[in-house]
């Protein structure tokens, strides 16, 4: 298939963090069209997305069969990541599968579905590490390239595989939000001696506009992607020497990371808390953070650079690119936008408040 051939995309999760970038860079040069599934086309992310250009605006829910068949509709492309924070992990296996069946179809061409490592199989399937955001997303990304085996001639599919966002380490309402203590920004995470994959939400986009572009390479590929595996002392080192300011990582146990009145909620705000299949949020994120202590998840850099050259390739490498695009936004130096504690979060569940609908 060649890359012409892929006009239209239908996006779901466009109005999220990585969605955002995705979009940008698709529409960047008006070789794509983005349809964005959104609940509100009046929204500030919806706002931000149309001022790019060539995006237009479906309005509903992604839980909704007939919206879905409209959204895949006239579309040659789909890039689908659904939010698992609002649906909770069996909601999210549901309807991620449904939307490849849909996708199928409707005569999608190339379908890109947002996934995440399964790490609790990567980890010899030790329950220690299992992490219902990660899994769920993983089994599904599994069954797609399974199915790619027997569709793939009818309709592409390839896997874009993320992890945590190191825009979250200098973000508000996040697993790895920074405190100032005494001066120095300090993270206290459940990490020990590991190493977090950290991804480029600047990046996201680049990668995710290379599945659509090269087809023929892509079609039935997992592309995992990260910056580094970025220990948290580097991590703190590298904020020293952008902005000259003292930073630090403080190991942490699990009971005194927990210690918020979130842990025991659904890790699914809208997953039924009734449900005996619906982790908690501590029980979600201890295996999130025994991933990255016992360094389940590898990446192959070598690959990512030869497919992205430019692309970010350390913390300290983010950190002077973050630093220099706040200023020019106006939002004040690093260490100045640490120090006011009231980091914008990145994320939009933090944005939303854990509210919404599916």
């Amino acid at each position: 298939m060649s890359s012409q051939n892929v006009s239209k995309i239908f996006i779901i999760g466009g109005t999220g963090a990585q969605g955002i970038p995705v979009i940008r860079s698709l529409v960047s040069d008006k070789k794509y069209q983005s349809r964005v599934l959104t609940r509100d086309a009046t929204s500030p992310r919806s706002k931000l997305l149309q001022a790019f250009g060539n995006v237009e605006f479906l309005e509903g829910s992604f839980a909704d069969e007939t919206i879905l068949r409209d959204g895949f509709r006239g579309c040659d492309g789909a890039f689908v990541n659904i939010d698992g924070f609002n649906t909770g992990e069996k909601t999210e296996i549901y309807w991620a599968i449904r939307s490849y069946e849909l996708a199928l179809e409707a005569g999608v061409k190339f379908f890109v579905y947002g996934n995440l490592d399964y790490a609790l199989k990567k980890a010899g399937y030790d329950s220690k590490f299992r992490a219902g955001h990660f899994d769920g997303k993983g089994r599904i990304g599994e069954w797609i390239l399974f199915q790619n085996q027997h569709n793939r001639n009818k309709m592409g599919a390839a896997l874009f595989t993320t992890g945590p966002y190191i825009d979250m380490v200098v973000s508000g309402g996040t697993v790895m939000t920074p405190t100032v203590e005494d001066g120095v920004v300090t993270w206290r995470v459940p990490l020990g001696d590991g190493a977090v994959s950290h991804v480029a939400l600047d990046d996201c986009g680049y990668y995710v506009r290379w599945l659509f572009d090269h087809p023929e390479r892509s079609n039935g590929l997992d592309l995992e992607v990260a910056i580094a595996d970025i220990p948290y002392s580097e991590l703190a080192a590298a904020f020293e020497n952008v902005t000259g300011h003292l930073a630090q990582y403080i190991d942490t146990d699990l009971d005194t990371h927990f210690a918020t009145e979130l842990a025991n909620l659904p890790a699914g705000y809208n997953a039924d808390p009734n449900d005996k299949s619906t982790m908690s949020f501590r029980e979600n994120f201890t295996g999130f953070w025994n991933i990255w202590k016992y360094r389940v998840i590898r990446r192959d850099y070598k690959f990512l650079d030869e497919i992205h050259p430019d692309r970010i390739k350390s913390a300290e490498e983010w950190f002077r690119m973050e630093d220099k695009k706040g200023r020019a936004q106006g939002k004040g130096t690093l260490w100045e936008r640490v120090q006011k504690h009231n980091l914008k979060s990145v994320l939009k569940m933090s944005e939303d408040g854990r509210k919404g609908k599916l």
